[in-house]
């Protein structure tokens, strides 16, 4: 344990010129208690965690042990859930609930020391247009961006495929099919409408993969609004090499681009979780040189 602050530093050294990595704890290392998770991330030498539920969590401890790994909090998630009900943007009628979460969350980011809070659309609202969810998620954002930015905390707006039959980080669950916010398009030109620089879109391989594809040149055309990416395979959303995304590439790319963000894996491992990310840091690694 003694080492693996040192083991951090020098890592996050050697990826100066390269990318910062970072891993969403739960579905990589299921059943852990989540300081567990957070060493594990140090043992594989990685930079950063993000993890869900902030409410579950207590801050004094996270903050402590991550500061003697030497890790860095990503982001939390903001709004709860993919379906936050009574919370979401597309009804205007949960405006007030959606604001009392991100200032909660805000102030939780704090605590955390995180500068990052990734915030969802929530589920379509039926019978109602979909132009006015789209100015409701519009204003949503707009008055959010008021409350984060004297914090210096950055929203991550996220969109999630509605095509997948599973949903693979809750095979039991709703497969968001009514999630509304699921093309890159839309989410850029909503961030771009905000105006603020503490609105960035979340870039999850595994959904703009599935809905459109176009990774590379995604990417290339609009990493300015870019402050965050995740990282699946398709399909099963499991470790890079066991899908159709070519990630030695897209890692290439993002880091041509000077991307200085973190790429944060969030998969379901096929094998065993550490051998999973010795292989993704070697592939970022190659990319980077």
């Amino acid at each position: 344990m003694l080492a693996l602050p040192l083991a951090a530093a020098a890592q996050r050294t050697r990826a100066a010129a390269g990318l910062r990595l970072s891993v969403r704890v739960e579905p990589l290392f299921p059943g852990l208690l989540l300081s567990q998770q957070i060493t594990k991330v140090a043992e594989a030498q990685y930079h950063g965690f993000e993890f869900g539920d902030w409410r579950a969590a207590d801050p004094r401890q996270i903050t402590a042990l991550k500061n003697k790994l030497g890790l860095e909090c990503v982001c939390i998630v903001g709004n709860k859930s993919v379906n936050p009900k009574g919370m979401g943007l597309c009804n205007p009628a949960e405006r007030d609930g959606f604001l009392s979460e991100i200032k909660a969350s805000t102030e939780a980011a704090k605590r955390f020391e995180t500068k990052g809070i990734v915030v969802l659309s929530g589920f379509k609202v039926p019978g109602m247009p979909r132009d006015a969810q789209h100015e409701s998620i519009l204003e949503g954002l707009k008055r959010a961006h008021d409350i984060v930015a004297p914090h210096g905390v950055t929203m991550l707006l996220e969109p999630i495929n509605t095509l997948a039959k599973v949903e693979p980080l809750n095979p039991n669950g709703d497969n968001h099919a009514n999630y509304y916010l699921d093309r890159t398009s839309e989410a850029l030109q909503i961030i771009r409408k905000v105006n603020g620089a503490h609105l960035k879109l979340l870039c999850d391989l595994y959904h703009v993969q599935i809905m459109e594809g176009n990774l590379i040149e995604t990417i290339r055309a609009n990493i300015a609004e870019i402050g965050h990416f995740h990282i699946g395979d398709v399909p099963g959303r499991h470790e890079p090499g066991t899908g159709e995304i070519h990630h030695e590439n897209v890692f290439r790319a993002i880091h041509k681009t000077g991307y200085k963000g973190y790429v944060a894996m969030e998969y379901i491992p096929s094998k065993d979780a550490m051998k999973t990310l010795a292989e993704v840091k070697q592939l970022a690694e190659m990319a980077a040189q």
